[in-house]
């Protein structure tokens, strides 16, 4: 099943991706890079990005953005159930990875101390710092039901396609998001 898309510019077709764990990543970024480009408004490549995961990747149950608003972050476009709306820097997985500037891979959460339990059907989860410009924009989580659901293979998937997302946004943008 494939989903399209037509925009002023461009049609774009989504598709699951196939193969092992690597070969999807690599066709997720393609996809995802489509589906950004040309776009530079954060809240429409959030969500559009959040969406595309969801649609994509097996075994998980949540997956979205929280941007930081100077102070806390703040839950941004995603797709799962109704999530926490702000969560301190430090604190849960999020809030650490924000913190600390590094992806936190979580195998369990149950074990992870400070966790924040949004949805108690979370069992394992991955968040990735998102920084741009040099600042600290917010983070990007996603996760699964499944205890050790991610491995390395997906730090580098979902580091890659961050990279993408933060790559698709202009400096105005940020610059008004930080404002």
């Amino acid at each position: 099943m494939s989903l399209r898309c037509y925009t002023l510019h461009m049609s774009f077709s989504v598709t699951r991706p196939t193969g092992n764990k690597s070969e999807q990543y690599a066709q997720l970024l393609e996809q995802a890079r489509a589906l950004l480009h040309g776009e530079h408004d954060r809240i429409a490549n959030a969500a559009n990005f959040a969406a595309l995961v969801w649609y994509a990747l097996p075994d998980i149950n949540w997956c979205g953005f929280y941007f930081f608003d100077g102070r806390e972050l703040v839950v941004g476009p995603f797709q799962g159930k109704p999530a926490c709306v702000r969560i301190a820097l430090g604190r849960g997985v999020c809030g650490t990875a924000a913190a600390t500037g590094q992806v936190q891979c979580v195998a369990d959460v149950h074990a992870f101390a400070g966790h924040i339990a949004c949805d108690a059907d979370s069992r394992s989860e991955i968040v990735v710092p998102l920084v741009h410009d040099g600042a600290l924009l917010g983070v990007w989580d996603v996760d699964s039901p499944l205890p050790n659901r991610f491995d390395e293979t997906d730090v580098a998937g979902m580091q890659a396609l961050c990279a993408v997302f933060l790559g698709s946004l202009s400096s105005t943008t940020q610059t008004e998001a930080a404002a």
